[in-house]
């Protein structure tokens, strides 16, 4: 009888110490939350319409969509949309796209389109380089840190910046697509990224064991090379082999065939008659300091060359440079966050395009600096500006070019409204000669370092 009622006492305490824990969903707590909502006059109406359709659908802005038209009072002239297909290579694309025009013209062509393929290859063989020199010069780190840990999530990734396409093109030039074309593996990269990470992070263990045994730098590398013969290798087997020299015949728009030989590095400076070094990234990165000059540990493809730096500016200024880029009739390559307020079937870009808040009856804005800063927003996608249309002396809608193919967005273009570019824009890049004298002095200055974390390392795909 006694043990009982001890029992009993101990249930009834434990029953009591359960009950006041504020932290847990109890049963009054769960019964409150349904009654605030069933409640509703309107409950039913709003589950039926929600649970049967898209709601998507339910909360596009009308108001928006009766507004649209795709009239550009500046309209750079482009041929063809280009297809990145199940991959991260927007940065690529959008790079090469800013290219092609001029190339067209050049040669006068009704079309055409850089080898990606023949980019990704040695993108992919530079990034594995340098993650095995980062192994190397961390070895004797814990691997729990981190600044490892964010190394380590994915490194041999397909994203890069607009840099990374120029430290390829400066070492590597780059080719028609026709001569190294797609494949299936370059068209959808995961199981051969899969591969390519777990070669990885298997030679990193092996690195890091021979590092702790005493090994020498001279011997970790000579260890690095017989290493990067695997990804040769895989490499070669998935995207083909890069040519060293190629010939290039085709057709121009006068039915006049030309042919001419070709090493990739001759190719390029033949067919991209500027200088890429002199390209310049300007950044709206809203959790830090702005007019200010930034650099991103580790943000880079290649052991040799310097990390992505940018200035830090407001987005008001993005679009004064990036308008002026355009009056010259040059393509802008930006970045962006494309998960929020996009209209694939239109091809609509609009702050507040889907009216979540009208049809939910919630509050869900956040600023640009709280987005960043909990990573709820992130320059996930690189694309092309090639016009813009002004009212009054302001723009009001931008053009994009994409690299989804031509049956996402309006026959692959997009029309991105002024108000978007203020919440989703982040980087542009523009040629140097734009600068004004304080941003020259700026870029002039030595960046202050950002951590490999940082959410602006984000890598585009």
């Amino acid at each position: 009888m006694k043990n009982a009622l001890k029992w009993l006492l101990v249930c009834t305490l434990c029953a009591n110490l359960l009950a006041e824990d504020e932290s847990a969903l109890s049963p009054t707590l769960l019964s409150n939350l349904k009654q605030a909502v069933v409640s509703r006059s309107d409950y039913r109406a709003w589950q039926n319409a929600i649970t049967n359709n898209d709601i998507k659908q339910l909360a596009l802005n009308r108001e928006i969509i009766n507004s649209y038209n795709d009239v550009f009072s500046l309209r750079l002239k482009t041929e063809g949309i280009t297809d990145q297909q199940s991959s991260g290579r927007c940065w690529m694309f959008a790079a090469f796209n800013t290219m092609r025009p001029m190339v067209m013209k050049k040669y006068n062509l009704a079309t055409f389109e850089f080898s990606e393929n023949y980019t990704m290859f040695w993108d992919k063989l530079e990034k594995a380089n340098l993650f095995f020199e980062i192994v190397i010069e961390t070895a004797q780190k814990d691997v729990e840190e981190r600044e490892l840990q964010s190394l380590l999530e994915d490194p041999i990734y397909d994203g890069g910046w607009w840099s990374y396409w120029v430290n390829l093109l400066e070492k590597y030039g780059c080719v028609p697509k026709d001569i190294m074309p797609e494949t299936i593996n370059s068209s959808k990269t995961g199981n051969m990224n899969n591969m390519l990470n777990r070669l990885a992070i298997r030679d990193a263990v092996e690195l890091r064991k021979l590092a702790r045994q005493g090994q020498k730098i001279t011997a970790l590398r000579q260890k690095k090379i017989e290493m990067l013969k695997d990804f040769y290798q895989i490499l070669v087997l998935h995207l083909g082999t890069p040519p060293e020299q190629f010939t290039w015949r085709f057709k121009d728009k006068n039915d006049k065939v030309i042919e001419q030989v070709y090493t990739p590095l001759e190719f390029y400076r033949a067919t991209i008659e500027c200088n890429l070094k002199d390209y310049v990234t300007l950044a709206d990165h809203a959790i830090r300091p702005y007019n200010k000059h930034y650099e991103i540990k580790y943000c880079r493809n290649m052991s040799e060359t310097p990390n992505m730096d940018f200035i830090n500016v407001e987005a008001p200024l993005l679009k004064e440079y990036a308008f002026k880029v355009l009056q010259d009739s040059i393509p802008v390559w930006f970045a962006a966050d494309v998960a929020i307020d996009m209209d694939r079937e239109k091809g609509i870009m609009a702050a507040n395009l889907y009216d979540y808040e009208s049809l939910l009856g919630l509050k869900l804005g956040l600023s640009k600096h709280d987005r960043l800063l909990y990573r709820h927003s992130v320059p996930g996608h690189a694309m092309a500006l090639i016009g813009v249309d002004i009212k009054d002396g302001k723009p009001q809608k931008w053009l994009v070019e994409n690299s989804w193919g031509n049956k996402i967005g309006k026959d692959g273009y997009w029309t991105m409204f002024d108000n978007w570019f203020n919440e989703y824009v982040f980087v542009v890049i523009v040629p140097r000669k734009y600068l004004t004298p304080q941003l020259e002095n700026l870029l002039k200055t030595r960046p202050e370092e950002l951590p490999v974390w940082d959410p602006l390392r984000q890598m585009l795909n």
